[in-house]
């Protein structure tokens, strides 16, 4: 057997995991979260908030939202009204929110 054949499956093998997502965000369960706990406040479109100081979610980043939630979750990032919220999300909930989110048309501008 030669040197090739013998790490011709290990390559496949990491290929395969390399391409495949380490997770899988299910953007339908994010939106019915969102309609669940989000939406009173940031609106059901993500981009009509109830108060301006609110953020508009819709076309935000995935990862930025992410990263957002759990830094609120673990309380590294200070509101009291979205760590409350936040605490009660599952790791799959903060995925899906994010996804579902990062996938509706976003509202933002720069303005020049």
């Amino acid at each position: 057997m030669s040197r090739l054949s013998q790490i011709l499956p290990f390559i496949a093998a990491t290929a395969a995991l390399c391409a495949a997502p380490a997770f899988a965000a299910d953007i339908a369960q994010g939106r019915q979260k969102a309609e669940q706990v989000c939406s009173a406040c940031h609106g059901k479109d993500g981009n009509t908030p109830i108060d301006p100081s609110y953020p508009r979610l819709a076309g935000q980043y995935r990862d930025f939202l992410e990263r957002a939630l759990l830094d609120y979750r673990s309380e590294a990032r200070k509101n009291a009204i979205m760590v409350a919220q936040a605490k009660q999300l599952t790791r799959d909930d903060v995925r899906n929110l994010a996804a579902y989110y990062a996938s509706l048309p976003g509202s933002l501008s720069i303005k020049k």
